[in-house]
């Protein structure tokens, strides 16, 4: 009885192998079919990853296959126009798997997980209102310029594919701890943990999305109408007034429009782009001022003015008269003189429906006259002035600072994404270093390394104090990057220069900066 079970244990292990390297033989000529110019290569990692996605995790491909219909074909398009691999597009689905609101633990967010600092070095707008990580094309704009960024420092897309999990500075470590090879099969040891696994699983994923159905995987058809067209908003919008004005499902609204987190498109501050169902957008066209003034009072209830300073000014109102002109609304009326919509309509009898009011008609409109607004410190705080002179020096106001100094503060010290940042959430455990908010760092060891290596096209940017480059008035000024700058710091040493005219009048393409080079300083 013994012998004939081990017999058949034999024979059970023979079986299983045969199972095994069948399987393998399988897996392998069905990836040497792809369409690829990314290599493909298959071993028992990238195996145990297949497995993965064509077992235990089916449930989440047939979803995949599903959103692919939706996404494959924009993100293609923007691979296309950037003249990448096509299979690149396999990345959004091991970061995000197709999810464009996901968000990692790290608060890596949307459709390719950008951090917030990353996505607003790659020109991403990320606000109280909008947040462009989750918009699905500009999101895929901004990560083909960071893999092509990271193509041009490796020449290799495996590499470009790994430095995106865990920044091209460990990237670059890994392969001077394997001797200079940069195979990434020869670095793989040396990567952290994570990123690791993360080429294998690009394989796989490719492997997965071309094969569902052989392993008997099938697509869900999302809840997202495939039938789309865009339409550019002018005003100050909210979800609610364009699904109750147009009978749309508010929630097709907020899955086609996943920028903005509040349910607000802010188009009064610039044109944003509404997606709706096609017949939905002509719908709204025809329709702009309807839903426009659609139960606005009581949806956006942020005032322009705040009541007044004194029991003098209380009933201090003015009557003026306004012609409508050509285009106008009740709306736009009311902004334009800080009144509400209702409040037009009761001074000059109007009914509760009227929204269009005929070129030419004179509207009678009460705006208050308000005095000064008293300094906002004396407003909080119980002021006395000191009667020593010498105690109360005058205060240096603060500048205030622009869009490009917000961000620069905003991120601490920031370091050159092409160099350090990851696009995604680091492993806690990884061998890499990280900084409280998970994101990776330069240490004494990398600054060494970085430095043995600043006279290739790219180098570290770690903002330190410098001084700019003096130049006579006559002449144009020219600066030499030093250690430590970017186009931020750079660009906050002169009045008036943005990051992005040091781009323009440099014809730079991207924001990495090597040491020794020059710089010209537009003129303003």
């Amino acid at each position: 009885m013994k012998k004939q079970f081990l017999m058949l244990c034999v024979l059970t292990g023979t079986l299983s192998v045969f199972a095994q390297e069948r399987t393998d033989s399988v897996y392998v000529d069905r990836l040497s079919k792809l369409n690829n110019v990314i290599e493909l290569p298959y071993n028992e990692v990238v195996r145990r990853c297949i497995d993965g996605y064509v077992g235990r995790r089916s449930d989440q491909v047939e979803r995949m296959l599903g959103l692919a219909e939706f996404y494959f074909p924009m993100i293609e398009e923007s691979l296309d126009r950037n003249e990448m691999p096509h299979e690149l597009k396999y990345l959004a689905v091991i970061e995000s798997a197709l999810n464009p609101n996901a968000q990692s633990r790290v608060r890596a967010t949307g459709l390719w997980q950008f951090m917030l600092g990353t996505g607003k070095i790659y020109g991403l707008e990320i606000n109280s209102l909008v947040d462009e990580r989750r918009d699905p094309q500009k999101a895929t704009e901004a990560a083909c310029r960071y893999l092509k960024d990271m193509y041009l420092l490796f020449g290799d897309w495996t590499l470009s594919i790994a430095s995106y999990n865990c920044g091209a500075g460990n990237v670059r470590k890994a392969i001077a701890r394997a001797g200079g090879r940069t195979d990434y099969w020869d670095i793989y040891p040396y990567l952290p943990r994570e990123t690791r696994m993360y080429v294998p699983l690009f394989i796989a994923a490719a492997y997965a999305m071309n094969y569902a159905d052989m392993h008997n995987i099938k697509a869900i058809a999302p809840s997202i109408p495939l039938d789309v067209d865009t339409v550019m908003v002018t005003k100050q919008v909210h979800f609610d007034q364009i699904a109750a004005v147009l009978n749309v499902n508010k929630e097709v609204i907020e899955i086609l429009n996943p920028q903005y987190k509040l349910g607000v498109i802010p188009g009064h501050t610039q044109p944003r782009v509404l997606k709706l169902p096609s017949q939905a957008v002509y719908a709204y066209i025809a329709n702009e001022d309807a839903v426009v003034d659609f139960n606005r009072d009581s949806i956006f209830t942020n005032r322009m003015f705040a009541g007044n300073f004194s029991n003098s000014t209380m009933n201090a109102q003015k009557k003026k008269y306004h012609k409508v002109k050509r285009g106008e609304t009740l709306a736009s009326i009311g902004k334009k003189y800080g009144v509400d919509v209702a409040s037009i309509r009761r001074w000059n009898r109007l009914s509760a429906k009227t929204t269009a009011i005929n070129q030419g008609k004179s509207l009678v409109i009460y705006t208050n006259e308000l005095p000064a607004a008293p300094p906002s410190y004396l407003a909080k705080v119980d002021y006395k002035p000191s009667t020593d002179a010498a105690a109360t020096p005058t205060p240096t106001p603060m500048p205030t600072p622009t869009d490009e100094e917000t961000v620069a503060v905003a991120e601490a010290v920031v370091v050159a994404a092409a160099d350090v940042e990851a696009v995604v959430d680091v492993d806690a455990d990884a061998d890499v270093d990280v900084d409280e908010d998970g994101e990776p760092v330069l240490n004494q060891e990398d600054l060494a390394e970085l430095e043995a290596q600043s006279t290739n096209e790219v180098s570290s940017q770690v903002y330190v104090d410098v001084k700019p480059h003096k130049s006579s008035p006559q002449s144009p000024i020219i600066y030499h990057v030093k250690e430590g700058d970017s186009l931020y710091s750079i660009a906050k040493q002169y009045t008036g220069v943005s990051h992005k005219d040091l781009m323009e009048s440099n014809q730079l393409k991207t924001s990495v900066l090597r040491i020794g080079q020059t710089l010209r300083i537009p003129e303003r």
